[in-house]
C-alpha cells in the first residue's frame, strides 16, 4: 500500500477506509478567507487516523451475538469492509452473517430519505430471521442526511430498536463505550429480574468484541486468572453471550474489564465492583489479590499467586537470568497502541523490566502524547530497537528501511490475525510470552549483524579485488568520519558495534568501486543510501 500524503482538514471526522488511514472529509460549509486583522479559523492537520468509526464499533459488539440482526442504514457496498474484508484479516473470520445493508441509493439521499429503505430491509429480514431481534444502526452516509428513524421504528408492532452510531463525529472507542451502556439500557436493566442472592464469586468479563487486537487470547488468560483466584465467570459480554443473556449481567459480585478505552460505562451502570485487566508482573499480582478480596476467597488466590511463581512465571526467570538479561537496560522501544496496552507494556517494559522507552501513545491519545505525524518524524528521525504499533507504524518503518528494528504487532488497524490462544499480552502468560518475543528477536537482530568475511567469495565481492587492501589506503576525513557517527546514533545500541563495521566496509566497497582516494560526507551520504 502507497503512503499517504497529509491531507488537511476543517473538521475532525472519523469515518475511515480499511485500514483505518486519513480520508479528505468534505466541510460543511464554506470557509471564508478571514480579511486583514480577523483571526484565522482554526485547522488541525490530520494523517492517518488511528481508529475507525463509531458504526464499526456498533457493528463489530451487537454482531458478536448470534440472536441479533443488524440492518445498517447504508448503501450496498459500506458493509463489505466492516463485515467482511477487515475481519478476515484482522480476527479471521471469513464473513459477519448478521447484518444487512438498507441498500441506500442515489434516489432516499436526494428526495426520497431511506425510511423506505429500511421498512423494506426489516420486513425482508424479519421474514428471514423470525427467531432473531432486528436493530437498525445508523452510518456516515445516513447521518449526513439526517435519517433519524428511532420515532417511526418505535411505532412498528414489535418495535425495532435504533442505535445512532455518532458515525462522523465518535471513534470506536466510545462508540464500543456507547453501544455497550445501550445494550444493557434496552435489553438488560428493564429485564432483569432476579430476586435471589448473586453468588459472590460470579465474575462477568466486559468488553471482549470483533475488531480488538489479540481478544481470543488475552480473554483466555483473564478467565484463566479469575478462576485461579477462586472466580466463576458468569458471562463474557458480549463475545461469548446472546443479546438473551444480556440481563444476567446484573448477576455478578464482581466486574472485570478488558480494555481501559471502553466498557467502564456499563461496569458502572450495573453498579458493582470492578476491575481493569492486568498487563505485567506487578498489576496481575495486585489484580489477583483484589479479586479475591471482592470475592472472599483471598487464601484460595495466594495459593494461586504461589502457584504461578514455580509455574507459568518459570520461563520468565529463566530468561531473566540468561545471558541476554544484560540486554534489557540498553535496549529502547516504542509502542503505540491502545491505551489498555500502551499502558501496559510501558509498565511492563519500563519500569518492571528496566528497557529504556523511546516513546509511547496511546489510543484514545491523551492531552501530550504525540499524534501520528509526531510519530512518524520521531520514527524517521531515530529507530528503537523494538516497536509495538499497528500499520502506521509500519509504514513509518519501511520508510526509513529500518534494517535494526524489530516490528512487534500491538494494535489493529493491521492485517494480522490472532486468534490462537498462545499470544497474550495480559497476566503473567502475557509476561512470558512477550520477554520471549523480545528474546528471540534479540538474537535475530544480533544475526543481522554478524560480521562477515569480505573475501568470501561472489561477483559482488570479486570485483573490487581486495577490499581490505584497498581500503587501507582510502582516506576517511574528520568530516565523514562525524557523519558515519551521526548515523550509528539512529541504530539501537546493542547492534551499533557490528553495525559499525558493516556501515564503514559499505562506504569503503562504494569508494573503491568508483575509484575514489578519499571518504568525504558526500562519499557516506551516497554510499548509505544505495
Amino acid at each position: 500500500m502507497r503512503h499517504r500524503q497529509p491531507v488537511l482538514l476543517v473538521c475532525r471526522a472519523r469515518e475511515s477506509n480499511m485500514l483505518g488511514m486519513a480520508q479528505s472529509q468534505p466541510v460543511s460549509s464554506p470557509v471564508e478567507t478571514p480579511q486583514a486583522g480577523e483571526a484565522r479559523p482554526a485547522v488541525e492537520l490530520i494523517r492517518d487516523l488511528e481508529s475507525t468509526s463509531g458504526y464499526w464499533a456498533a457493528v463489530w459488539t451487537m454482531c458478536t451475538m448470534p440472536d441479533v440482526h443488524l440492518i445498517c442504514d447504508a448503501p450496498i457496498g459500506c458493509f463489505n469492509l466492516v463485515a467482511t474484508a477487515v475481519p478476515d484479516y484482522t480476527d479471521a473470520i471469513p464473513h459477519i452473517h448478521n447484518i444487512t445493508p438498507s441498500v441506500m441509493r442515489e434516489q432516499e439521499v436526494t428526495m426520497l430519505g431511506t425510511a423506505g429503505a429500511v421498512r423494506k430491509a426489516v420486513e425482508a429480514v424479519r421474514q428471514l430471521h423470525p427467531d432473531k431481534e432486528v436493530i437498525v444502526v445508523s452510518t456516515a452516509e445516513s447521518e449526513m442526511i439526517s435519517s433519524d428513524h428511532r420515532e417511526w421504528l418505535g411505532k412498528l408492532n414489535p418495535p425495532v430498536p435504533f442505535f445512532w452510531s455518532q458515525s462522523l463525529e465518535g471513534d470506536e472507542w466510545a462508540g464500543r463505550d456507547r453501544v455497550l451502556l445501550w445494550l444493557w439500557q434496552h435489553f438488560g436493566a428493564p429485564r432483569a429480574t432476579r430476586t435471589e442472592p448473586v453468588a459472590p464469586n460470579a465474575v462477568n468479563i466486559i468488553g471482549p468484541t470483533y475488531g480488538c487486537f489479540n481478544s481470543p487470547s488475552d480473554l483466555h488468560e483473564v478467565k484463566r486468572l479469575v478462576e485461579g483466584a477462586g472466580g466463576r465467570v458468569n458471562l463474557v459480554y458480549p463475545f461469548e453471550a446472546t443479546l438473551k443473556d444480556t440481563p444476567r449481567l446484573a448477576e455478578s459480585a464482581v466486574n472485570v474489564v478488558m480494555y481501559r478505552e471502553f466498557g467502564e460505562a456499563l461496569a458502572k451502570a450495573l453498579d458493582k465492583p470492578y476491575l481493569f485487566a492486568p498487563v505485567g508482573i506487578r498489576e496481575t499480582t495486585d489484580f489477583v489479590r483484589k479479586l479475591g478480596e471482592l470475592m472472599g476467597t483471598s487464601a484460595q488466590a495466594e495459593a494461586f499467586l504461589a502457584r504461578e511463581k514455580k509455574t507459568t512465571l518459570a520461563p520468565l526467570w529463566d530468561l531473566w537470568r540468561g545471558p541476554q538479561g544484560d540486554w534489557f537496560p540498553t535496549t529502547e522501544f516504542a509502542v503505540v497502541a491502545g491505551r489498555t496496552y500502551a499502558d501496559g507494556l510501558v509498565r511492563l517494559l519500563a519500569e518492571e523490566l528496566g528497557m529504556k522507552l523511546h516513546f509511547a501513545s496511546g489510543r484514545p491519545r491523551l492531552p501530550g502524547e504525540m499524534d501520528n505525524i509526531q510519530i512518524r518524524e520521531a520514527l524517521h528521525k531515530k529507530q528503537p530497537a523494538f516497536v509495538f504499533g499497528s500499520m502506521n507504524e509500519k509504514i513509518y518503518l519501511t520508510e526509513v528501511q529500518a534494517k535494526a528494528t524489530h516490528f512487534i504487532p500491538a494494535a489493529f488497524p493491521l492485517p494480522i490475525v490472532r486468534r490462537a490462544l498462545g499470544t497474550p499480552f495480559m497476566g503473567f502468560s502475557g509476561v512470558v510470552y512477550l520477554v520471549q518475543e523480545i528474546v528471540n528477536r534479540y538474537y535475530e537482530l544480533v544475526f543481522n549483524f554478524l560480521p562477515f568475511d569480505n573475501l568470501a567469495g561472489g561477483a559482488q565481492l570479486r570485483e573490487v579485488v581486495n577490499p581490505l587492501t584497498m581500503a587501507s589506503r582510502l582516506v576517511w576525513t574528520e568530516e565523514a568520519r562525524r557523519q558515519l557517527e551521526q548515523h550509528l546514533e539512529t541504530i539501537p545500541w546493542i547492534s551499533r558495534i557490528s553495525a559499525s563495521r558493516e556501515l564503514r566496509a559499505q562506504v569503503e566497497r562504494y569508494a573503491v568501486r568508483h575509484a575514489l582516494k578519499e571518504v568525504t560526507p558526500e562519499v557516506v551520504a551516497r554510499a548509505l543510501s544505495t
